[in-house]
């Protein structure tokens, strides 16, 4: 354990250690150890198994009211509702297929499709399901009953408890030293996932921000684990879905140390890489116990637009791909575009930041390629007004900071013109990110990082979680999207002006126009399984 102004000096080091130059990349392994490759599922040998009914199909909650903050009633909490809770957002959503080579895709996107981010249910006992802690298995859509309560077993009422835990070892077998960022984004895609699929069900999402990592590590069984140290979960979150408040957390982990548990992990990989920056990084930054700061408060603003097109929330999660090409043609009218940022202003029950406790610290640099009726240009999207002058004092002094759009979306025009060969450049030189209709880094303030060194990892999960929402907004819009991981970060940081630590780019993206992998077989996730009550 460091003390505070080590551990953020440990932190930054890191961060300045992965950083992609145009000289060089990150510390990378160089090549792929396809033998030894991480298992993508992690399972517990030993542990009971509750088979989940696939039911999200007869959901009949529409995308364009989650949006909007119009929940359906609550659904009752059972068995049923549990499964749909985790069928739409840690599921797999479907198989792809390549000259007999398969993989899966999931609700919750990931970094190289590795999936480092592992989820665990916490719940009394519901109709159909034993009170305890459970593992949830994607790969066959189960729960695996890690705990059973002894007497007396704490009272959950109202909801169920969602953990996220990360196995670095999965990003780092293919991206070394910057997988410990890539783990973030994705437990920030997970939150969201989570969010959005519990609103739709008309349950509303909170983190439990008080709580701290040996908390979360003690409730999932996280420490009990005798996994070799590459493969170990490292605590994320919990967070509390359903109605009311959430159980007291110290009841809950007296419960598990009480329980009866059961189960041994799965060994994901014969040998190990280590990467001591990444255990470095990951000591500096547990969080402890602190004070609740929730809810941040919401952005007032107008009301939400209408997407162009109208599918059922469980149909825009499943849908959801990560682009790999995109045409350089297709566009997007403005009014679409604006459409798309909206949902990225917290607002009163809306997911995913009805998720999220603490107010707005991630900003964004856009590239505007081709929007209907909008300049071409980079623009700025603040989604926090005290970060304006702020980030005005940091940027270049010439940039014009020109109200654009709605009143009520804060988008200003830094500069005109044409940016794809900037967007190009600055991300690794993919295509990518110049055939779409915008392309984006996400700007992270650092103020807090040197006092609460772990609020590091919470920016890159607010980053996730902006990603996750621009992905469904993209498929509301008809077109695809995609996370982009490889960016140079200090040449973002020249084009923009930014010096020093105080302004970061933590995360890039892109939407556009997708071209399709026609030589691809896509496959249904799931064997067929009997429906619930047939």
């Amino acid at each position: 354990m460091f003390a505070a102004m080590d551990a953020s000096r440990v932190i930054l080091t890191y961060h300045e250690r992965s950083k992609h130059h145009l000289s060089r990349y990150a510390p990378a392994p160089g090549y792929l150890d396809w033998a030894n490759q991480p298992d993508p599922f992690r399972s517990y040998r030993g542990a009971p198994r509750v088979e989940l009914e696939l039911a999200a199909d007869g959901l009949p909650t529409r995308y364009k009211d989650l949006r909007a903050a119009r929940l359906p009633q609550a659904a009752p909490l059972a068995r049923q509702s549990v499964a749909m809770l985790f069928e739409l957002s840690l599921a797999i959503s479907a198989w792809k297929s390549f000259r007999g080579t398969s993989w899966a895709l999931r609700c919750n996107p990931s970094s190289g499709n590795l999936h480092p981010t592992e989820g665990y249910l916490v719940a009394s006992d519901l109709p159909g399901l034993e009170g305890g802690v459970y593992h949830y298995l994607s790969r066959d859509h189960v729960l695996e009953q890690r705990a059973r309560w002894n007497t007396p077993a704490p009272i959950i009422e109202g909801g169920v408890l969602v953990g996220l835990a990360s196995i670095y070892w999965r990003e780092a077998w293919k991206y070394g030293m910057r997988a410990f960022r890539y783990c973030q984004h994705d437990c920030g895609h997970a939150i969201a996932a989570v969010s959005y699929a519990a609103a739709s069900l008309g349950w509303q999402t909170r983190m439990l921000d008080a709580v701290g990592d040996a908390d979360v590590a003690a409730l999932l069984g996280l420490d009990r684990s005798g996994n070799h140290r590459a493969e170990r979960e490292e605590p994320d979150c919990l967070l509390w879905v359903g109605v009311g408040e959430p159980p007291a957390i110290e009841e809950l982990i007296a419960g598990g140390r009480a329980a009866s548990w059961c189960g041994e992990p799965n060994p994901l990989s014969d040998e190990h890489v280590e990467w001591d920056d990444i255990e470095h990084a990951h000591d500096a930054t547990p969080k402890p116990r602190t004070m609740p700061e929730g809810p941040a408060a919401p952005l007032a603003a107008s009301g939400f637009s209408t997407p162009r097109l109208d599918l059922a929330a469980s149909t825009i999660f499943r849908q959801r791909r990560s682009a790999v090409d995109f045409d350089g043609v297709t566009s997007v009218a403005a009014d679409a575009f604006y459409a798309m940022l909206e949902p990225l202003l917290p607002r009163p029950g809306a997911p995913p930041w009805n998720a999220w406790p603490w107010p707005p610290r991630v900003h964004l640099a856009l590239f505007v390629h081709q929007v209907e009726g909008l300049e071409l240009g980079l623009y700025a999207f603040v989604r926090e007004a005290t970060a304006l002058e702020p980030l005005k004092r940091a940027m270049r002094a010439e940039w014009l900071w020109r109200k654009a759009g709605p009143a009520h979306l804060p988008l200003y025009l830094l500069a005109s013109g044409d940016f794809r060969k900037s967007a190009k450049l600055v991300c690794c030189h993919q295509d990518i990110a110049a055939d779409s209709c915008y392309a984006l880094g996400m700007l992270a303030s650092f103020a807090d990082v040197e006092d609460s060194p772990w609020r590091y990892r919470r920016l890159y999960w607010e980053c996730g979680m902006v990603g996750q929402t621009l992905y469904l907004e993209a498929e509301a819009a008809g077109i695809r999207a995609t996370g982009i991981g490889c960016f140079f970060d200090d040449e973002m940081h020249r084009l923009l002006g930014l010096e020093g630590h105080e302004w970061q780019s933590l995360y890039h993206f892109t939407a556009g126009g997708a071209v399709e992998d026609h030589r691809l077989t896509t496959l249904s996730p799931y064997a067929p399984r009997l429906p619930a009550g047939g």
